[in-house]
């Protein structure tokens, strides 16, 4: 059973840049696609990024393309998401998922999540 495990959150200022990873704990070809979630106070969680793990196709959110760039290292078990040109309506709780089968941005597509790490931009 894999289990995920994102780090690299923290505080930065506007314009500034954070890399996330996701750590899982089995391989990621055991998965068919790891996303990145984000949710604010009071807010839904919505879908920021998605990589399928075969073929290591991309899709992003609109809000974020051009500025973020999802990437997996295999031999590292990793899914990483680069983020540039922060802004503080990026500000959020980021959550890792992972998906067996299906690979739509969106939470439902997701049976597997990592316990998030905190991004705030001021």
């Amino acid at each position: 059973h894999v289990q995920l495990v994102e780090s690299g959150g923290g505080s930065v200022l506007a314009g500034g840049s954070l890399r996330l990873s996701c750590v899982l704990s089995g391989s990621i070809s055991s998965t068919n696609c790891v996303g990145w979630f984000r949710q604010a106070p009071g807010k839904e969680r919505e879908g920021v990024a998605r990589i399928k793990t075969g073929d290591g196709s991309t899709y992003y959110a609109d809000s974020v393309k051009g500025r973020f760039t999802i990437s997996q290292d295999k031999a590292k078990n990793t899914v990483y998401l680069q983020m540039n040109s922060l802004k503080p309506e990026d500000s959020a709780m980021y959550y890792c998922a992972a998906s067996r089968w299906v690979c739509l941005l969106a939470p439902a597509s997701f049976g597997i999540w990592g316990q998030g790490t905190q991004v705030t931009v001021s």
